[in-house]
């Protein structure tokens, strides 16, 4: 056979430990505006998609996977395509077990799944290029159309989804989805300044935001902390900005070429002229006045900077830019500009006699100069220009993206003054909000007072991550399932915003995403299992089940975390958002809205409670054992106390008896206590708590 495809194609990474996604509890979710149920079903149709589509169509039917499926593309053809092709149709085995061909048939041969790709797309995919694409589930066969390479992507990853299990067989149900993205740009940035990812985790996160069609990945490549891209003109700036951990031109060629076979671009950003400390201590003669002596090890804003006012700093800065042109072939580039603070700049006689002569009235004025000369070396080399929101001045030019991290004011601001802009202004991860947060955050609602040209310069969105405070180990767990519920909020219509069927499809998606290779499931249990020192970990996961990591902030001042901290605690081993946050939630909101409780709410609230005080003495026998877990007992003598005041208002709730007088205020008390900072992580159940506590008479 001619076909190339798996010496082209991404490796698929495998998990030993789970082999299928999880039935859903729920049937069929047509209720929104974007959702139309056609004809009556004649077998259930169980909704995990995620991100939900534009419009699914549900018909009477099914089509029945087996050893004899097989795909092809039935007009236009390329490696792409064929690589895409091999990339489902394994998933497609790992999920059902079912041994057929790994590879596509040539085009235009009968198979079971056809793909009629009109053509290749764009040959650098870029903000126009077309995701579209038409999914039809019959009982005689499957067909995607798609304008693109890209569209068919997009389409296969939701013929993945749609997989589940019937009567003993995996079957497709019969639907049509007709489907296109809200946003053209769906990010995801990643911080590899302040602590370096090694290739196969880049790799792995790539892969897990094609499952979500996340299309940008946002590589922060620049930072006080590191600089981690080869310079074969500048090599001083790995030699002397990196610790010798960086991405050789090779490794981040490979990167651009993975990202684009899942239909993503790669957009690189380079700190300037703040967060530079890496660049001035490989090139002092770039700094305003002083130079560092070290690469910085704390966090937080430096006050190092490029000199604006050098003639030599743009010479050097073009030439770097020029030859990061020739690896990164993305129309944008990321500049930076936030955060600048150089005393320098207000205080050196040099530098202020160049802004009179100039006629630059402060430093953000020295700033925005720094911007249009950066910008007329990037029109040069034909790339679009992005900056975080300082960089948004009066006299900035409009060929400009404003990337808003301070509010969606600034972003709104922008696009009324005629600016493009991305949001991130309510997607840092790093602050370890709960998805449903993440999820309502929406980057362009209906109020926003925006016409619709203005509202056309709103990109899209981009979550971050930021790394002061993970590494390899724990990025997985920082990142997801999180991410595919804000992947969805880009995608999908603004209407489509229910969070309790967003979680319900989020526990399928995680699964399917772990599946996949990602770790953010099985890291819990290796970090408790070192933490503890023992492969007995069933009450200590119990324990960890209801914590959670505290926010960057939070940690930074109770741990003084810096780059050289060891990221090995508890705090590093439990996930942000753990299912008992949401899990507890629905119980308590289910409990207290009905007349009269719910025996069944009842029993699962008493079950909920006493299974986490159980866990508590073996737990604290481990705690003797390991100074490690030691660091969380404050939350450990906390849990049994919390669980037993969930017990007793559980139980004058439901038998509608008043408690003793000042009950109320005692518990109340205790649960704001256990708020207070401990173990560097929270309780993820204390409102839940707060509201059943609240709800008992006196």
């Amino acid at each position: 056979m001619r076909w190339a495809c798996l010496n082209e194609m991404i490796p698929m990474k495998t998990s030993p430990r789970t082999r299928f996604l999880m039935p859903a509890v729920l049937a069929v979710l047509v209720s929104s505006a974007a959702f139309s149920q056609t004809e009556p079903q004649s077998a259930p149709y169980v909704n995990n998609l995620m991100p939900q589509p534009a419009s699914v169509s549900v018909a009477p039917g099914r089509f029945v996977l087996t050893a004899q499926f097989s795909a092809a593309p039935t007009a236009f053809d390329n490696s792409r395509l064929d690589a895409a092709i091999c990339r489902a149709l394994l998933q497609l085995r790992q999920k059902t077990g079912l041994p057929f061909a790994g590879e596509p048939l040539p085009s235009g041969q009968v198979a079971q799944l056809s793909l009629a790709v009109q053509a290749a797309g764009e040959e650098i995919q870029s903000t126009d290029e077309d995701e579209s694409y038409t999914l039809s589930v019959m009982s005689a066969g499957v067909r995607i159309d798609a304008p693109t390479v890209v569209g068919a992507m997009r389409g296969l990853q939701t013929l993945v989804q749609l997989v589940q299990p019937s009567g003993g067989e995996y079957v497709l149900p019969a639907v049509s989805i007709h489907d296109s993205p809200r946003f053209p740009w769906r990010g995801l940035m990643i911080d590899c300044g302040r602590h370096f990812e090694p290739m196969d985790v880049l790799k792995r996160t790539l892969e897990g935001m094609a499952a979500v069609k996340l299309n940008v990945f946002h590589w922060h490549l620049t930072e006080d902390q590191g600089f981690r891209i080869e310079s074969k003109l500048f090599p001083r700036l790995t030699a002397m900005g990196s610790d010798g951990l960086f991405y050789t031109q090779q490794d981040a060629a490979e990167i651009v070429r993975y990202a684009r076979a899942l239909g993503i671009r790669v957009v690189p950003e380079f700190e300037m002229p703040g967060h530079s400390t890496a660049w001035l201590v490989a090139h002092p003669e770039l700094a305003s006045a002083r130079a560092p002596h070290s690469i910085r090890r704390e966090f937080g804003v430096s006050d190092f900077a490029l000199d604006p006012t050098r003639e030599e700093t743009y010479q050097f800065i073009e030439r770097f830019l020029g030859e990061m042109a020739t690896i990164f072939p993305d129309p944008y580039v990321h500049i930076g500009g936030d955060e600048t603070k150089s005393p320098e700049w207000k205080t050196d006689p040099r530098i202020r006699a160049f802004m009179r002569e100039h006629q630059l009235q402060d430093s953000d004025a020295l700033q925005s100069y720094f911007n249009q000369r950066v910008l007329k070396i990037l029109i040069g080399l034909h790339k679009h220009m992005v900056g975080w929101d300082e960089i948004l001045t009066p006299t900035l030019p409009k060929d400009v993206v404003i990337q808003s991290w301070r509010g969606e004011a600034s972003l709104v601001k922008g696009a009324m003054q005629g600016y493009q802009g991305v949001l991130s202004a309510g997607y840092y991860l790093d602050a370890m909000k709960s998805a449903g947060e993440y999820y309502l955050v929406d980057p362009l609602p209906s109020n926003a007072g925006l016409s619709q040209p203005q509202g056309r310069l709103v990109l899209g969105a981009e979550i971050c991550l930021f790394g002061e405070q993970l590494n390899e180990r724990t990025i997985d767990s920082r990142l997801w399932p999180r991410t595919a519920a804000m992947a969805e909020r880009f995608w999908s219509a603004e209407q489509v915003n229910d969070v309790d069927d967003m979680y319900r499809r989020l526990d399928a998606v995680s699964v399917q995403l772990e599946t996949m290779g990602l770790h953010h499931l099985t890291q819990e249990d290796a970090s408790l299992r070192e933490l503890a020192g023992t492969q007995h970990i069933g009450e200590l996961r119990t324990f960890a089940s209801v914590l959670e990591p505290v926010s960057f902030h939070e940690r930074y001042h109770q741990q003084k975390t810096s780059q050289l901290t060891v990221l090995d605690r508890f705090v590093d081993a439990v996930r942000p958002d753990p299912p008992s946050r949401y899990e507890i939630e629905r119980l308590t909101r289910n409990f207290l809205k009905a007349p009269h409780p719910d025996v069944a709410d009842q029993e699962a609230l008493n079950h909920w409670f006493e299974t986490m005080a159980d866990s508590v003495p073996a737990v604290e026998r481990q705690m003797e054992q390991s100074p490690l877990l030691a660091e969380v007992k404050v939350r450990a003598t906390q849990l049994p106390n919390l669980a037993k005041t969930g017990l007793e208002a559980v139980t004058f709730l439901s038998s509608e008896t008043k408690a003793p007088t000042g009950w109320k205020a005692t518990k109340l008390a205790e649960i704001e206590a256990a708020r207070q900072p401990g173990g560097i992580v929270r309780f993820t159940f204390l409102d839940p708590l707060a509201s059943l506590v609240s709800a008992v008479r006196e």
